[in-house]
């Protein structure tokens, strides 16, 4: 009988295990049967835009945090598909820093090109999964929001895809129910033209943090003041731009930080972070973990332990993204077709329990990209997922770090050498802090 394989989630994780199955299958080999669970309305996950936030027009939390002038805030040579390049894609290289839009064409381009949206079925949102130890076998209820019909289905193997950063973490500070200004989680951020002319005050120091915080300059805010309880980003803001130690309280308009210093705000963003949350899995098959670079109870970083025939993608804190979770999809994948055998329980712990002791010796962010670019390494070794030249890659992780530091507001006006062409991405046509207008077309524009 054919195995059947429940994905949840068709977004870049899921889409990749897609992705992986369909490779197999061209190359002859019989593949099991697939289905996808999307609660949105299309694919793509994260990188689907809307205005909305809260709920969507079905009344489900809405699963984007994307906001409207987002462009990658890494190089696209890092985070190429191994089989597909950005020069494919578009048929010429492009420049290093693409926007949200140019980059969801990239991503779905690859996925267009098989019949794989076959598979998927939308607007449909996992409600509970449970195992059978008697029958090994998984049963899933979903809710299809459009006919409004609850039903359930069986699966020999259940891969989770459904990201770990829509469901954000909100603390609270005395004095937020009196602030007269607004108070929003970076998931809720959509438009730096709401902030134009406002003094905005940014707790965190995150990637959302410095992002968002240059973006609203960008488009007119008239000061951005960072506040975190660790280390401060290690950059040389210009005028405009200010640190402090983390917040106390607010009182009207003033915000008041433990140093005793203070500072008038109009506007707090959380960039506090997200959590890991499966609320429809049970307890025992729940991924409990903070962002790290290597979660524990997953074999690879990929295999429930506990059960081996539960996948989890995606779920590390990331440096490496679309190829690293391509690297996990096809392994995930050769497992499930009995191309790779796992070793029993024990020994799939204690390989976990090493790949943990190696990143908690990791001390600096190029230790971190080492750290991961060894695991990808890893993964790649035990599958024909296609190699590429990831000393290449971690190379130009090193340089982009660098370039961040030497001028946060400049980064994304350098260019970097794709590992899988080997050509130098060129310069786009307009500085970053000038290209107000972030639609492919603009972009794209020769």
């Amino acid at each position: 009988m054919t195995k059947r394989v429940g994905i949840i989630g068709a977004g870049p994780s899921g889409l990749a295990a897609l992705r992986a199955f369909e490779s197999a299958r061209k190359k002859g080999a019989e593949i099991p049967e697939i289905v996808c669970f999307e609660k949105q309305a299309d694919w793509g996950g994260l990188w689907n835009y809307t205005w909305r936030t809260g709920l969507d027009e079905c009344g489900e939390p809405v699963h984007g945090s994307m906001y409207r002038f987002l462009w990658s805030n890494g190089p696209k040579e890092c985070l190429e598909f191994a089989d597909y390049s950005f020069e494919e894609h578009f048929g010429r290289e492009i420049p290093s820093y693409p926007p949200r839009a140019v980059l969801y064409d990239y991503i779905t381009g690859r996925i267009s090109k098989g019949n794989l949206r076959d598979y998927i079925r939308f607007r449909t949102p996992v409600r509970g999964v449970t195992w059978d130890g008697r029958t090994a076998k998984f049963t899933v209820t979903v809710e299809d929001l459009e006919k409004k019909h609850v039903y359930t289905e069986v699966f020999d193997d259940v891969i989770v895809a459904s990201g770990h950063f829509s469901v954000p973490n909100v603390p609270s500070f005395p004095g937020f129910n009196n602030f007269p200004g607004r108070v929003l989680h970076a998931h809720d951020f959509r438009d730096a033209n709401e902030f134009k002319d406002k003094d905005l005050l940014m707790i965190g120091s995150s990637y959302s943090a410095e992002d968002i915080g240059t973006q609203c300059f960008k488009y007119g805010a008239r000061s951005v003041t960072f506040s975190c309880r660790g280390k401060p980003m290690g950059y040389d803001w210009p005028e405009g731009f200010h640190k402090r130690p983390l917040l106390e309280r607010v009182e009207g308009n003033t915000a008041y930080f433990i140093d005793g210093s203070t500072k008038n705000v109009d506007a707090i963003i959380l960039c506090t972070g997200y959590r890991h949350h499966f609320p429809f899995l049970p307890d025992s098959l729940r991924l409990e973990t903070n962002n790290r670079l290597y979660p524990l109870d997953l074999y690879k970083g990929v295999c429930w332990i506990k059960n081996p025939h539960l996948f989890y993608l995606g779920m590390q804190d990331q440096y490496y993204t679309f190829n690293m979770f391509d690297a996990q999809a096809w392994f995930a994948r050769d497992v499930i077709m009995d191309r790779i055998h796992l070793p029993p329980a024990a020994d799939m712990t204690a390989d976990t329990l090493e790949w943990r002791a190696r990143e908690e010796e990791a001390s600096t962010p190029y230790e971190e990209i080492d750290f991961q670019t060894d695991y990808v390494r890893d993964l790649i070794s035990l599958t024909d997922y296609p190699p590429f030249d990831l000393d290449h890659v971690a190379q130009s992780f090193k340089d982009w770090k660098h370039d961040k530091v030497e001028n946060i507001m400049t980064y994304r006006d350098k260019s970097y050498v794709s590992a899988l062409t080997g050509k130098l991405a060129p310069a786009h046509h307009t500085p970053w802090m000038e290209a107000m207008d972030d639609s492919l077309e603009a972009f794209l524009k020769q």
